[in-house]
């Protein structure tokens, strides 16, 4: 199969190094492009619209599912909208390039169904919950009510982990990179 038509999805609990792994792969395989999802929630730090996320309004967001115009969609907190666009797989196809979906556990099983065969899909996880309680309380943008709430998503998230392709533990980065870095290569070039 040639990079057309091929996904790569990478999804994790939040703060288990999805980012610094999938931002990892994009500066090592010149064919990947990250795929921009859209989100109702604001810019955090350096955060770019059109770069980072498409970030659009709630209103925009609802009235978008209702004409679908998603691959996958998930209010992923209350309020919290993400997704995928259509409009951006084909563009990154149109490119040539195979798209990175950097997304949540639930829209990475709903693309995986909806394109067989044409999936690689990644399960990145800390090696453990206290771990990524660590992780997630050195941000320092976690009140203990946020961060309960992303551990216990977390470990509802740790039980699908057997739906994906592969489970990478993130213990130490480098690691981690790597043997995503071997797998990608392997799968791009089915």
């Amino acid at each position: 199969m040639s990079s057309q038509g091929k996904i790569i999805i990478i999804t994790a609990p939040s703060g288990a190094g999805k980012t610094s792994i999938t931002q990892y792969l994009l500066e090592q395989f010149p064919t990947l492009t990250f795929s921009i999802s859209a989100a109702t929630r604001q810019p955090r730090g350096a955060e770019v619209h059109g770069k980072d996320y498409y970030f659009i309004s709630e209103a925009d967001f609802k009235q978008k599912i209702q004409a679908n115009e998603f691959l996958e969609w998930e209010m992923v907190y209350e309020g919290k909208y993400y997704g995928t666009l259509k409009s951006e797989m084909t563009r990154i196809w149109s490119e040539g390039k195979t798209p990175v979906l950097d997304i949540d556990v639930k829209g990475a099983i709903h693309v995986q169904q909806q394109y067989p065969g044409q999936c690689f899909s990644m399960f990145i996880q800390a090696p453990s919950v206290d771990a990524l309680r660590q992780r997630l309380e050195s941000r320092g943008t976690e009140t203990p009510e946020s961060l309960h709430t992303r551990l216990s998503k977390a470990e509802y998230e740790m039980s699908f982990r057997h739906k994906f392709d592969t489970v990478i533990v993130n213990d130490v980065l480098a690691d981690a990179r790597q043997q995503a870095a071997q797998q990608v290569a392997a799968f791009l070039a089915k």
